[in-house]
């Protein structure tokens, strides 16, 4: 039997559903990850020298090999010191299976502590390239 009313009138049931919120929350986040995607980006902040370079067209995960001021060598992101990094690399190449190796120096590197990760590199037999920062400004010899 249907149901009557007593004097009021029913609303029939309502299949919408209410987004309203579900947007809210979905903006929330995204605000969220613009914020903090520089922030995750992470890496060794390293000054490369300028110079006129082509940029890096590698497609596969490239590795690289940083030497930061303090004169710390890092791996991808993990520290070693000179020495740790001359006793091990070598082996860690092996297991790693490095195809290509990227060095970046910072440019207040003694020339002495640049070449100990190159001759590091070079008795190890991987293949590696010097990165350098694009130039971006006039350069003036004299």
């Amino acid at each position: 039997m249907p149901r009557k009313s007593r004097g009021r009138d029913v609303l029939p049931p309502s299949a919408e559903v209410n987004i309203t919120s579900l947007v809210d929350v979905a903006f929330t986040l995204l605000v969220i990850f613009i914020i903090a995607a520089p922030v995750l980006q992470g890496g060794v902040e390293v000054a490369v020298p300028e110079a006129d370079v082509p940029p890096i067209t590698q497609a596969d995960d490239p590795v690289f090999v940083d030497l930061v001021a303090d004169g710390r060598v890092f791996l991808q992101e993990a520290p070693f010191t000179i020495e740790e990094f001359e006793e091990s690399f070598a082996q860690l190449a092996e297991v790693g299976e490095f195809e290509h190796v990227y060095f970046r120096a910072d440019s207040t590197v003694s020339y002495g502590r640049f070449m100990q990760v190159v001759a590091t590199l070079s008795q190890a037999g991987v293949d590696f390239a010097l990165v350098a920062a694009p130039e971006t400004g006039g350069r003036e010899d004299g």
